[in-house]
């Protein structure tokens, strides 16, 4: 398991297992965003399994499955709903974490400038410089 934390509220991770809950929750973790398609993993890693173990582990769980072709501002705007119904630190995964950190950068956009959303997200590991023109057009309105 590989948590990249962005912020002190929100950390990212690549694709993670039913066994690494406890290890979530000790971390200090209150939710788990699920932002990966079941149909890209087997079934023993789908959203049904570690949302289980979630549960069982008294973590928060939410699911919001999010491609390159299906990303939308409700989904955006879904997932920092639910990080900030938390009501404390949450971790959001996805394959590698991109998309995950691309959600977060998008949600603040207007909130954060775009070289604080750059960087903060480039200090967990993520460049995503090429996502500026759109922070910066999403910040005008």
């Amino acid at each position: 398991m590989d948590i990249r934390p962005i912020t002190p509220t929100y950390a990212v991770s690549p694709q993670i297992t039913p066994q690494d809950v406890a290890a979530i929750k000790a971390a200090g973790y209150v939710a788990i965003l699920c932002n990966r398609p079941d149909a890209e993993v087997p079934p023993d890693l789908q959203a049904a399994a570690v949302g289980a173990a979630a549960m069982a582990a008294g973590l928060g769980f939410t699911v919001i499955p999010i491609t390159h072709a299906t990303l939308s501002a409700q989904n955006v705007a879904d997932q920092m709903a639910a990080a900030a119904a938390a009501g404390g630190p949450v971790l959001a995964y996805c394959a590698s974490g991109t998309r995950s950190s691309i959600v977060w950068s998008l949600g603040q956009a207007g909130a954060m400038s775009a070289d604080d959303i750059i960087a903060a997200t480039a200090k967990a590991g993520y460049d995503l410089e090429n996502l500026r023109p759109r922070l910066e057009a999403l910040a005008r309105g």
